[in-house]
């Protein structure tokens, strides 16, 4: 039986909870209404198959009873016991949740712990705003509610059913991944290592699915949500741009977690310096005040550039590094030593000598280098098609080691 997993808190939504749990039963799959309600006076219902008390107490580290008299603390604490709890089931072929602010935001956790391809459709009253903090890096689908989720009406009734049934259909009509039976490899790309990437994808593509995410925080989180699901044999990582807007302020940081699906796992790494020279803003005019005489190139209207200084490099390069010395499977970092993107050359706008030898100073200073994590330089420019050459030839080999 195809089992779909029904979440939310029956205190305030049990109606709705109750009706898409019916509904997804009468279309032909099984149902397991999972209720995570917070509130202290809560009586736990007949019509639930896993109560919020046995939820709960898959939390690693539970907080003292009076703790949970603050519902925002009782609710962060529930999330982080869902998240347990949703991990630790081997029967969840898909999930729906329902909830305003703060069942989302208790219920979204959850469904970015599981794999991607699972699939996932929240129903919340946030959904027609920003839903990058719930998404993330995963394929959850958000569903706006129009009214709020507060009792079944002429409209609710609809939206909550569209939802049930669209779950129910992805349940029921599963897409094979399979159908493309080459490995499948991850690669990370920004516009200006665009040449870099693409002539490594013509030389792999024979052999290999290669998977491409633009460098702009939600594409590294999700290039490693594919390394952590087990959905990739190992990873092409050209443009670690995003620790730049990580450690010096930028719009697409990537998360005290970049590289740690590689650290977990142990797949097959090959990364390089792609865009370490540059942090990304918004227009001209969203560039903070503190960074407006720096040094500054307008890569589209909507886009404008700040090279890193020799003081960042270093601490990007020491970062980045750090965060290597924690893989134990096959690690190979590649330093394009004649510039780390198409504006880092002689006559461009973000050449600097100074800033990039403090950058790779500082990988090479802290890299712990084993026979199996190793730091290579070489007198190439990233774009180069030599360089593309040596992250394949590299890659093969970290695949042997693995």
């Amino acid at each position: 039986m195809n089992t779909v997993y029904v979440v939310g808190t029956c205190d305030t939504k049990g109606s709705e909870l109750r009706y898409l749990r019916d509904l997804v039963r009468q279309v032909g799959c099984d149902a397991v209404l999972v209720d995570v309600s917070v509130s202290e006076f809560h009586k736990e219902a007949d019509d639930v198959d896993v109560q919020p008390s046995e939820v709960a107490r898959f939390h690693p580290n539970p907080p003292k009873p009076e703790e949970l008299k603050d519902r925002g603390k009782a609710v962060a604490a529930m999330s982080e016991a869902l998240v347990e709890y949703i991990r630790s089931r081997q029967d969840i072929d898909g999930i729906i949740g329902a909830g305003g602010t703060g069942g989302t935001a208790l219920i979204a956790p959850a469904m970015r712990a599981l794999p991607i391809g699972v699939p996932k459709v929240l129903i919340s009253t946030v959904a027609s705003g920003n839903v990058a903090p719930y998404v993330g890096p995963t394929d959850i689908s958000m569903m706006y509610s129009v009214t709020d989720v507060s009792g079944l009406n002429r409209i609710s009734r609809v939206v909550l059913g569209n939802a049930a049934h669209s779950i129910a259909g992805m349940v029921l009509n599963k897409v094979s991944a399979a159908a493309d039976e080459r490995p499948a490899i991850g690669l990370t790309m920004f516009g200006v290592t665009t040449p870099c990437v693409q002539a490594v994808t013509r030389a792999l593509e024979v052999d290999f699915d290669c998977l491409v995410f633009h460098a702009t925080g939600t594409g590294g989180q999700s290039f490693e949500k594919l390394a952590d699901s087990g959905l990739l044999v190992g990873g092409i990582d050209v443009s670690t741009t995003e620790v730049c807007d990580y450690l010096v302020g930028g719009v697409f940081p990537c998360t005290a977690d970049r590289f740690g699906a590689f650290a977990r796992t142990g797949l097959p790494y090959v990364g390089s310096c792609g865009a370490l020279d540059m942090v990304n803003f918004g227009a001209m005019d969203m560039v903070p005040s503190q960074f407006r005489s720096r040094r500054l190139h307008v890569h589209n209207p909507q886009v404008t550039l700040m090279r890193t200084t020799p003081e960042e490099c270093n601490s990007i390069g020491e970062w980045i590094a750090e965060r290597l010395n924690l893989c134990e499977g096959p690690v190979r970092f590649l330093i394009p030593e004649l510039g780390v993107s198409a504006i880092d050359a002689p006559g461009q706008p973000f050449h600097d000598p100074e800033a990039d030898s403090a950058l790779f100073a500082a990988l090479e200073r802290t890299l712990r280098r084993t026979t199996k994590r190793q730091l290579i330089r070489v007198p190439l420019h990233i774009n180069d098609p030599q360089f593309a050459e040596l992250l394949v030839t590299n890659f093969k080999e970290a695949l042997r080691d693995h």
